[in-house]
């Protein structure tokens, strides 16, 4: 049976208040990238989504920190087409604009004929794991990586070496009480692109500048998969990208900018 009192979020006529789950290992002052993700997507999908469109990108722009305190939205429907949808989001605390976010909605149609190259090795997700009984909803993150002799485990300090980095996980809700849409799931997981493509053998010493997630489909079931699949850095500056999969396979990729700051260096070989 699900706890409602399980969420990042509250949610007062589009006045967000963070509860203690969305606040930032990093800092108390701040909230953590994937929860705010997931309230962008959440805030574009409500306003400007519809069934017969799938949220095919989403941007976010993480210019500055979030901080722990009330958040109100403004969107602009920028493009409504046939075939074609594109929103803007700012994310306000006060006047301020600590975030903003564009997504596209594209309307699905027939393939077109032809073979074409794929990526051969596919992302394979943990066993079977039941949620959490107290919550209904939440289970361990699994963390994955090429060298751990079993692949996963939920030990974060177990893959803290230099090889391929991969994430599979079901969040808390973004909204206290409210189920998450697979959009918003995706959002939320997505931003751990930034994780697995940053993550050395002595921890992560990058901060992620933005999120791009692009998805041909939306997922299937509660819980989304991130696995690196290239790092490109030099001179303090990252560039991160992931394949997002469910237990079907694929169905998206995510990217990351990021800077190096050697003050936040974060070291999971303890954790």
């Amino acid at each position: 049976m699900q706890n409602n009192a399980w969420g990042f979020f509250t949610d007062a006529d589009g006045a967000y208040r963070p509860t203690k789950y969305a606040v930032s290992p990093w800092s108390s002052t701040m909230l953590a990238g994937p929860c705010v993700c997931g309230l962008i997507a959440r805030e574009l999908e409500n306003r400007h989504g519809d069934d017969a469109m799938v949220p095919a990108r989403l941007t976010v722009d993480l210019f500055k920190p979030v901080r722990n305190d009330e958040i109100r939205f403004t969107t602009t429907r920028v493009r409504d087409g046939k075939r074609i949808r594109v929103a803007d989001a700012l994310l306000m605390q006060g006047d301020d604009v600590s975030a903003r976010a564009t997504v596209v909605f594209l309307r699905p149609s027939a393939q077109p004929p032809g073979e074409m190259w794929v990526r051969e090795d596919r992302p394979e997700p943990p066993a079977e794991t039941p949620a959490d009984p107290e919550t209904g909803f939440v289970f361990p993150t699994w963390f994955g990586s090429d060298a751990h002799p079993e692949g996963w485990s939920t030990n974060r300090a177990e893959h803290q070496n230099a090889s391929r980095k991969r994430l599979w996980a079901r969040q808390l809700p973004v909204v206290v009480g409210e189920e998450m849409s697979p959009f918003v799931r995706t959002a939320t997981v997505g931003e751990a692109t930034s994780l697995v493509t940053n993550w050395s053998d002595r921890g992560v010493g990058f901060i992620n500048a933005d999120l791009t997630l692009t998805l041909s489909r939306l997922p299937v079931g509660p819980e989304v998969g991130v696995e690196a699949d290239h790092h490109i850095s030099a001179d303090g500056i990252s560039v991160g990208t992931s394949v997002l999969f469910d237990r079907l396979g694929p169905f998206g990729s995510g990217t990351v900018t990021a800077l190096a700051d050697p003050h936040r260096q974060v070291d999971f070989g303890g954790a």
